[in-house]
């Protein structure tokens, strides 16, 4: 529930769901897609995120960031997140996936951080949105 954004230097995704919750699974989910190929991710091992923030735009940023840091600094491959909990300044999440694996899960682009740059979250009547630009 999510598609790739192109802007004239940047790289971003636009992300949605029914709920904020659904909302940021998808766009862990978007993140991992500009990061890496996620077809081939088994949801075999079980890894517990959590981030807080001051505003639902913090928390976002800062949750996008802990999704980096598993990919990057752990070195795994996310492929599906299940938010337990969002409220108060806090997201709990548990992610499904596995050890990242450079030949099953190729790189498609570096992403250095999580951008405050035209960062955007919206209720609509039908659902959430988000849209994120990321460094590269």
């Amino acid at each position: 529930m999510f598609e790739v954004l192109e802007h004239a230097a940047d790289v971003g995704f636009r992300a949605w769901g029914t709920n904020v919750r659904e909302l940021f699974a998808s766009a862990a989910e978007a993140l991992v897609a500009l990061a890496m190929q996620p077809d081939a991710i088994e949801v075999r091992e079980r890894f517990e995120l959590a981030a807080d923030g001051d505003s639902l735009e913090s928390l976002l940023v800062n949750w996008l960031s802990e999704v980096l840091y598993y990919i990057d600094g752990r070195g795994l491959a996310p492929g599906r997140f299940d938010v337990m909990e969002l409220a108060h300044g806090h997201v709990s999440a548990v992610a499904w996936g596995e050890p990242r694996d450079g030949k099953r899960h190729p790189a498609r682009l570096v992403v250095k951080g999580i951008t405050y740059h035209q960062l955007k979250i919206e209720q609509t009547p039908e659902r959430w949105i988000c849209e994120v630009f990321v460094d590269v």
